[in-house]
């Protein structure tokens, strides 16, 4: 089984820390162990140097007949072992060890087939090895804690950049497009710019044409269908003049169908603009839902329950038409019963037809998409409206077979007694 990791160990700011440290120990471990072998390799020169010395002094005095040296003497029991039988073989030869629970530093060299040994102190270059020792580590951790915070707070920045570039992002993402990274290396052609200020300018720059290709579209979508209106209202007057037939039935049939496509693009243009006024009010919402069904003239083939009422501060006008275009699509493709369920702030339509299609579920309705029926615009409203008063609109399937449409509406806060 793969050990998962917390989820904060794949930040950068993480990574770049152990980094650091990784290379910061690295580093200290390698210039630590060089220093250490140089000063201890000149540390035992020093020392045999002088022990060779003080030997070279007792081996004079022995072949002259004089005292020896102080701490000096022939097959001394102390002296280790190995630098013992160098001496029987006839060489000179140095050797740390202790001594009367002190380091120091031996010398040897044969003597009329016995061992001529001398020692001199070795503790303080033990205890200059060690304190260089302690000294490396101690600046080895003050280096690291050192690096890794001026490394942390150089990642921090970037990584601070990088957040706030995948906020605007998301904010675009939203609907946001005036969003805008906003990077000060941006806006100074003097300053170079480095790899995050590259990104945040592509994104700002990407965000200004998205914005800008979009408010054209908005604009050209309500130029058409403002101007669509007049003549359609026209036309729907002069065809309320003509005599009566099959031909005048379906020419005021598809006038009427014409006018109401231009309302729906000018309400999707209207709510693509961001310029919708919402005015709110306390309603009760299951009375609600049956004012929209008997405004349907679908109160016999649509059931309201009301499992549990609710009071719920919204716009009643938009609230209605988003109800409305959900009982009028769950009808024109789905199939009765329709029923309406009203569960506290929680409103559900369902139907017992085919169900959405893959794509709607998945991504939401879309315009002029609907599988042949209608043109896609009365889910598509229906969700902009949703969104104007703060509910959440959510398409999906129902158990059993259907398609099922749920809407969530913030609740009324209970009066204060």
């Amino acid at each position: 089984m793969r050990l998962r990791l917390p989820a904060w160990t794949a930040t950068l700011t993480w990574k770049s820390a152990c980094f650091i440290v990784v290379m910061c120990c690295s580093l200290a471990a390698v210039v630590g162990a060089l220093v250490h072998v140089e000063v201890t390799r000149q540390t035992v020169a020093t020392a045999r140097d002088k022990a060779l010395g003080k030997l070279h002094d007792a081996s004079r005095a022995y072949q002259a007949g004089e005292a020896l040296p102080p701490e000096s003497g022939l097959d001394p029991a102390e002296l280790p072992a190995s630098l013992r039988a160098l001496a029987l073989s006839g060489h000179r030869g140095t050797i740390v060890a202790d001594y009367e629970d002190r380091p120091v530093m031996w010398a040897a060299a044969p003597a009329d087939g016995r061992a001529l040994a001398t020692t001199v102190d070795y503790g303080q270059s033990a205890r200059t090895i060690s304190g260089l020792d302690n000294a490396i580590i101690g600046s080895s951790v003050l280096a690291i804690g050192g690096t890794l915070l001026v490394g942390a707070f150089a990642v921090t920045r970037v990584t601070r950049r990088l957040h706030q570039t995948a906020t605007v992002a998301r904010r675009i993402t939203q609907g946001d497009l005036d969003a805008r990274v906003g990077d000060a290396r941006t806006k100074d052609p003097s300053r170079h710019q480095d790899e995050v200020a590259t990104v945040a300018a592509a994104l700002d720059t990407m965000a200004g044409s998205l914005q800008a290709k979009l408010l054209s579209e908005q604009r050209f979508t309500a130029d058409v269908a403002h101007e669509l209106r007049t003549p359609l209202t026209g036309l729907q007057a002069a065809s309320e003049l003509l005599p009566e037939s099959r031909a005048t039935q379906l020419v005021q049939e598809r006038v009427r169908t014409m006018r109401g496509l231009t309302e729906d693009l000018l309400e999707i243009s209207r709510l693509d603009s961001g310029s919708e006024v919402v005015e709110t009010d306390l309603h009760q919402l299951g009375r609600l839902a049956r004012r929209v069904v008997r405004a349907a003239g679908a109160e016999t083939e649509t059931e309201v329950v009301v499992l549990r009422d609710a009071h719920v501060e919204t716009d009643r006008r938009r609230l209605e038409r988003v109800l409305g275009n959900l009982v009028a699509n769950a009808h024109k493709h789905g199939r009765g019963p329709v029923v309406v369920t009203v569960d506290g702030p929680v409103v559900t339509v369902r139907d017992h037809g085919d169900g959405y299609p893959a794509y709607l579920v998945a991504h939401g309705p879309q315009r002029f998409r609907s599988g042949g029926k209608g043109h896609g615009l009365g889910l598509t409203i229906a969700v902009g409206q949703a969104e104007v008063i703060g509910a959440r609109l959510e398409f999906g399937a129902a158990e059993g077979g259907g398609a099922v449409a749920i809407l969530t509406l913030p609740e009324a806060p209970a009066a204060v007694p």
